[in-house]
């Protein structure tokens, strides 16, 4: 019998999932743009490899902020 493993207390693992990808989803939304890259890219930066592949690419881009 499945008994909620992994969703946290009560189903509020849904809830801590939504407020991490929050917090990875908000800085790329404002920080991709600056890179030449459209901000709707970021929502998909809440998958780990997908940030990291991010931040590899804005720290070896060349922008005129800098």
């Amino acid at each position: 019998m499945m008994d909620g493993a992994g969703w946290g207390v009560g189903g509020f693992g849904i809830i801590w999932f939504l407020i991490a990808a929050a917090l990875v989803v908000v800085p790329f939304w404002r920080l991709l743009p600056r890179f030449g890259m459209p901000s709707w890219l970021a929502i998909i930066a809440f998958i780990p490899l997908v940030a990291l592949i991010y931040l590899w690419i804005m720290a070896f881009s060349k922008t005129s902020d800098r």
